[in-house]
């Protein structure tokens, strides 16, 4: 099948850019001027798409070529596509940076040149002269199908933007459509998983709001309309996915527990699953369910307020002694351990349903993309069953589990992760559920049977 979707992906020569903020402000000034977007993240960061959610009013999508598949990626860019007038998609790190030092597998590149997505490369200018067309000129012929369009100069005043335009247009053979100016009013702050997630903000709607209007003034958003444009058609395959059992899945859903593939909730949805948000931190009880998803997040922000809220720990040590079919990823994991300890030490207690204690370090543990091998037939496979996700998280536990194997991208490293059984899968590693459909049938499927012998 064929489909006509206008696009384009805001790209650059590495991470801290300013691709966050100039998509975000893009994506404000379309919507202002009537023009309907969808959004879309290059790879697996789940924050950069709560930022572009606050902006357009629907939910952004990841598409990753590790752990999905170049049709998957397809499909779900048209079909996520359908109602609106142009999709713009954010890369991820630098245009052309893949899987390894020497690899564009799984890169922004990669994406572009799959779905043949337009490029604008957003360069940034802070202490470079005629060096950044140097930079420019070496990214546009780095391969010959770059699919790069056009460039937005970053961190540029308005003084020096004619200048620069002139030079690097004379300089390369690329056009420059527009330009940013460093806005401290609107910077977004970080912390140790990347920026502090969208609902955290403070005036987040007014800074977005200020962004739009300098997008406006400075970038040209009628070529960068043009530009989306003409991008070819997209050559996909329909995903055949029907229902199996009408199902109630709890999913936990606040300032503690936010990382989610909608990808892989709309997917559990169109297998008949009903989804019921509910917050660990503020809720007293799991709502009546026939399976829970605890996903990630920043549960050592709450430990406090997690561990006060009593209530909710005594209902999710209930629900899952009763065997309700559970997912639970990363901070959903450590949620269910004995203890965390927040970033002084101080340890917490929490749902006690798993042996074991989460810790916070100062590094990064096991972090990026890993193949996983089931070593025992579990709630989402048999043994055998694999599927790609990835790990990306400053704490460590006592009781990592032990019924999946993992192997990094490279093929170096080898470790055991994830607890599993009949009716639970709980460790580290962050799946999307479009890399396996079968994981999201066969939770689905236990969820059923759970339902069936739950209502007698």
């Amino acid at each position: 099948m064929k489909a006509v979707i206008p696009r384009i992906m805001f790209a650059a020569a590495g991470s801290s850019s300013g691709k966050t903020t100039i998509t975000c402000a893009v994506l404000q000034a379309l919507l202002e001027q009537g023009v309907n977007p969808a959004a879309f993240k290059c790879g697996p960061d789940y924050i950069d798409p709560m930022f572009h959610t606050e902006v357009i009013g629907t939910k952004s999508r990841n598409l990753d070529l590790f752990m999905l598949s170049e049709e998957v990626c397809r499909y779900l860019l048209v079909k996520n596509s359908e109602q609106s007038q142009i999709a713009v998609l954010e890369g991820v790190m630098g245009y052309y940076d893949g899987l390894g030092i020497g690899s564009t597998v799984a890169s922004s590149y990669h994406l572009a040149a799959v779905t043949q997505t337009p490029v604008i490369l957003i360069a940034n200018c802070a202490g470079s002269a005629i060096s950044i067309a140097a930079l420019i000129q070496g990214f546009c012929h780095f391969r010959p199908d770059n699919g790069i369009k056009g460039v937005i100069l970053n961190n540029l005043t308005p003084s020096l933007y004619p200048q620069y335009k002139e030079m690097i247009e004379k300089e390369t053979d690329i056009q420059v459509v527009g330009y940013f100016p460093k806005l401290k009013e609107c910077a977004l702050e970080s912390r140790h998983l990347g920026l502090i997630t969208a609902s955290e903000v403070e005036d987040l709607q007014q800074k977005m709001k200020l962004l739009a209007i300098q997008a406006r003034e400075s970038i040209d958003l009628k070529q960068l309309l043009r530009i989306a444009g003409r991008a070819a058609e997209i050559d996909y395959h329909e995903a055949a996915i029907e229902k199996i059992s009408a199902v109630k899945i709890a999913v936990a859903r606040d300032k503690a527990f936010c990382f989610y593939y909608q990808d892989s909730l709309d997917l559990l949805e169109t297998l008949g699953a009903e989804l019921q948000y509910f917050s660990p931190l503020d809720d007293q009880a799991v709502p009546e369910c026939d399976g829970l998803i605890l996903g990630g997040g920043y549960p050592e922000l709450y430990t406090g307020q997690l561990a006060r809220n009593t209530s909710m720990l005594a209902s999710i040590r209930h629900v899952l002694s009763n065997n309700t079919p559970c997912i639970a990823e990363c901070g959903g994991f450590m949620y269910l351990l004995e203890r965390i300890a927040d970033k002084d030490g101080k340890p917490y207690p929490m749902a006690g349903y798993l042996e074991g204690d989460a810790v916070l370090t100062d590094k990064l543990n096991r972090f990026g993309y890993i193949t996983l091998t089931a070593q025992k037939d579990n709630l989402l496979c048999d043994k055998g069953g694999k599927i790609n996700a990835h790990e990306f998280h400053y704490s460590d536990s006592t009781a990592n589990g032990s019924n999946f194997t993992a192997v990094n991208s490279s093929g170096s490293k080898t470790w055991d992760c994830i607890h599993a059984d009949e009716n639970l899968v709980a460790g580290y590693p962050h799946l999307h559920l479009w890399g396996n459909p079968e994981f999201a049938r066969s939770f689905i499927r236990k969820c059923g049977s759970f339902r069936t012998a739950r209502m007698g």
